[in-house]
């Protein structure tokens, strides 16, 4: 299968790979495909080595529902990169099954939040029943897509996100997007897939492997002049380990230049309804369907308020 140039079509295409490996993970659909195995099947456990719940300590595994851990999918561990802190915000682009997030809402503590943000349904559900497995209260789960994140300017600590942003066929935009949303001074510590300069125009074109995480990869240049091209500095891409011929899992590292942020909603003239609606403490419903006549209507959003869609 080719793939398609048109990027809702291959959002579909994603969507229904995570679809399936969503109902997997719950026990629903026993032979269904998923992202990231390297046939466009679920993970097996020869492909654990590499990709999957294999990648996390036990201890860290050992602390979260097994229908969060089975969902996992990616090509790394963020958090052995992250560094988080106590009161931090945390965002997780592609939060799958929610195995990131629900790590680093124990990272950060009940004085911080942990976003997890996903364009598939059935894995957002699986998340929210992992959450509530957990008994993690500070969580929020954003349906949208990370090429248009659906929170405010300067609104994040650090960013994380597992072998997904190989996935979207904009990978700049998706940069930028990390860039707005976090605080200057915001860290982005991500694990991706990472091309070989030489990898074959038939791998590049073959939907399977794309899906598989492998053929929309970027090489470390051009990773890194998307990042720059993004306004990131200090950046640092590390191979980990192998993954396919022509590509290998890597740590990918930056920072948002700035230092002591201001506070956004100041800064941007917002009224005094939008400043509290981009208060951390409103940002934690601020999505939530019940909230959105208060915090995010027309008027709070005016001035540049929560972001919600």
């Amino acid at each position: 299968m080719s793939i398609p140039t048109d990027e809702n079509e291959l959002r579909e295409v994603i969507r229904a790979k995570y679809a399936a490996a969503a109902t997997v993970a719950t026990g629903e659909s026993p032979s269904e495909s998923a992202c990231c195995a390297a046939e466009g099947a679920v993970v097996t456990e020869g492909q654990r080595a590499y990709f999957g719940s294999a990648l996390y300590d036990s201890e860290e595994r050992d602390e979260l529902p097994e229908s969060a851990v089975l969902a996992s999918l990616g090509c790394g561990n963020p958090m052995a990169v992250a560094d988080l802190n106590e009161g931090e915000t945390v965002l997780d682009l592609g939060s799958g099954g929610g195995i990131d997030v629900l790590l680093s809402a124990r990272r950060v503590g009940p004085t911080g939040l942990a976003y997890g943000l996903d364009m598939t349904d059935e894995m957002l559900d699986l998340a929210r029943r992992n959450q509530a497995e957990a008994g993690l209260t500070n969580v929020q789960w954003l349906r949208g897509h990370m090429e248009d994140i659906p929170l405010p300017r300067d609104s994040v600590d650090v960013i994380i996100s597992n072998c997904v942003i190989n996935l979207s066929g904009d990978k700049p935009r998706v940069l930028r997007e990390a860039a707005r949303v976090l605080k200057p001074g915001g860290r982005f510590a991500v694990s991706d897939v990472v091309a070989d300069d030489d990898m074959d125009e038939q791998t590049r074109a073959d939907m399977v492997a794309w899906t598989g995480c492998i053929a929309g990869a970027l090489t470390r240049d051009e990773f890194t002049e998307a990042l720059q091209s993004a306004g990131f500095r200090e950046i640092s891409i590390t191979e980990t380990h192998r993954v396919h011929a022509a590509a290998a899992s890597a740590i990918v590292r930056a920072t948002k230049p700035g230092g002591h942020p201001k506070d956004a909603t100041a800064e941007s003239g917002a009224t005094g309804e939008a400043a509290s609606c981009c208060s951390s403490t409103e940002q934690r419903v601020c999505c939530e369907r019940t909230a959105k006549a208060t915090c995010c209507s027309s008027a709070a959003t005016a001035g540049g308020g929560c972001g919600c869609r």
